[in-house]
């Protein structure tokens, strides 16, 4: 990541001043990754669940920036996952079928708990796997 003096990558921060409940944000996300790193345990931020001014989730949003990763779930309603400019921070917004948010959140950790396969869906795969193999073989 190329920074510039205040840490931020230059496509990521602004000139503009971060406002009340950003820079509190901001700070958590970083001790979460320090825990993340030194501890091996995740955290997640209900934004939804924070009392935020107009614009400061769009402003948090630009400064975290879209990193290299992007995935769309579409189960009960489109998710999105959007890794950000910082390794181990994501973005994941969870939509119904009419497109309104129902939750939005930043995960920190090494990958969103919304893309880890499950053990009951592996174990039914293990089971399908053998009839593909008789089909096909």
């Amino acid at each position: 990541m190329n920074s510039n003096s205040s840490g931020c990558e230059d496509t990521a921060c602004s000139d503009e001043i971060i406002t009340g409940n950003v820079a509190p944000i901001l700070n958590e996300i970083r001790h979460a990754l320090k825990k993340l790193l030194d501890e091996g345990e995740s955290t997640i931020i209900d934004l939804r669940a924070l009392p935020m001014g107009p614009g400061e989730e769009q402003q948090l949003e630009s400064l975290l920036g879209i990193g290299e990763v992007t995935a769309n779930i579409d189960a009960m309603g489109p998710s999105t996952v959007n890794e950000t400019l910082f390794a181990g921070v994501w973005l994941v917004t969870h939509r119904n079928t009419e497109d309104a948010i129902l939750g939005k959140f930043i995960e920190i950790t090494r990958y969103p708990s919304i893309l880890e396969s499950q053990t009951a869906d592996m174990r039914s795969a293990l089971k399908a796997l053998p009839d593909l193999l008789t089909e096909n073989g």
